[in-house]
């Protein structure tokens, strides 16, 4: 008979595709690093793009509803019931939308433990706001369980501070802060986006464009800059409505969609920017206090940052002065900050340096020590 121990199996849930949720694929990899077999598991929508290989084994549901009440419903059940069916020592949960069922099933099985990682006040989104009957139902489970957790995650200390007044449960900050990034300015591929050299190229990049992100006054802003191309790469909400708006504005000479791509050629596409837009708006208390995985990425890839003053985005960008905040994010304010920075040559190369410089002291290979500490706790 061996004696060698079965390893440990951890089970991460999450609701998206898992394509490019890069936060998730670096906690599955630390918890490799511990000696865990990780099964990462999400949904699959008629448009995701393949699943690149991973160390790990992932898991993707194809569910009846892409979104509304009935998504949530089927997505809990069939995380409910896949995590009951499987020997697991660790559950780890990412954001309110999968926490009912990873904390019923933590309930059914004595032995295993639970993490919680909740990456946003989930909450706060504009999408529930809106809606006070959704939003009630989701407090309510909160409340249930957020108190009855031992081990909470959030992306940085405002969110930790809210939770932990809250609720009265100590709460680990792990920014989602890139692995270590070259970056290679120069070589910049213009031509398979329909840029010419000479543009000032301008971007808006993420996995959630979405309303009250500033999306369409960028595009407008278009119309007041000389020699300008504005970059918006990835998915959303607003996409549709965006599109419509340039081809109603005749903007598509100066504003390129690029859909949404793996983290590594999403990097390659920010390098090429001058310029990283954050426009997001302070309409819920989520949005004041996001510190955006598009931060992170202007610059690690060397790109400075124009952004709307938000509590953590400014504190961060005036930490390592490696952008400019605005108080003005009209079309025509937005234009008119863009067309100041590109004629200042000498102010693009001290940020473009300090962007640099900080992604040497800012990266995953510190950051991930506060998540091994959480897990490891």
């Amino acid at each position: 008979m061996s004696n060698m121990k079965a390893k440990k199996i951890a089970i991460v849930c999450v609701s998206n595709d898992l394509v490019t949720d890069n936060r998730v694929a670096k906690t599955c990899t630390v918890l490799e690093e511990l000696d865990f077999e990780v099964v990462l598991l999400g949904r699959k929508r008629k448009k995701s793009p393949e699943m690149p290989a991973r160390n790990y084994d992932t898991r993707r549901m194809k569910l009846w509803f892409d979104k509304g009440p009935l998504f949530y419903l089927n997505l809990n059940l069939r995380i409910f019931f896949f995590l009951i069916s499987k020997r697991t020592n660790l559950i780890f949960s990412n954001d309110l939308d999968t926490l009912p069922a990873c904390f019923l099933a933590y309930l059914l099985k004595p032995k295993a433990r639970i993490i919680y990682d909740t990456h946003e006040l989930f909450t706060e989104v504009s999408e529930l706001k809106e809606h006070p009957i959704k939003r009630s139902i989701w407090l309510r489970l909160e409340k249930w369980i957020f108190p009855k957790l031992k081990t909470v995650i959030t992306v940085n200390e405002s969110i930790a501070a809210i939770y932990n007044q809250k609720y009265k449960v100590p709460v680990h900050v792990v920014r989602n802060i890139p692995l270590p990034y070259i970056s290679q300015k120069e070589q910049k591929n213009y031509s398979s986006f329909g840029i010419n050299e000479n543009d000032f190229v301008v971007i808006i990049q993420g996995s959630g464009l979405n309303k009250d992100r500033g999306i369409e006054e960028s595009i407008l802003s278009m119309k007041h800059c000389l020699n300008c191309v504005l970059l918006i790469v990835g998915d959303g909400d607003i996409i549709p409505n965006a599109k419509a708006l340039v081809k109603e504005h005749n903007l598509s000479k100066l504003v390129k969609f690029v859909s949404r791509r793996p983290y590594a050629e999403l990097m390659k596409i920010t390098e090429m920017a001058n310029l990283g837009l954050l426009m997001d708006k302070a309409v819920n208390q989520n949005h004041e206090l996001a510190l955006p995985n598009k931060l992170f990425d202007y610059m690690h890839a060397g790109t400075p940052i124009l952004s709307n003053r938000l509590v953590e985005i400014e504190k961060f960008i005036v930490q390592y002065n490696i952008g400019i905040i605005i108080e003005d994010i009209t079309p025509e304010g937005i234009a008119s900050s863009i067309m100041a920075f590109k004629e200042n040559h000498e102010l693009q190369q001290q940020l473009e340096e300090n962007c640099i410089a900080a992604a040497k002291n800012e990266n995953w290979l510190f950051e991930k020590l506060k998540l091994i500490e959480a897990i490891k706790e």
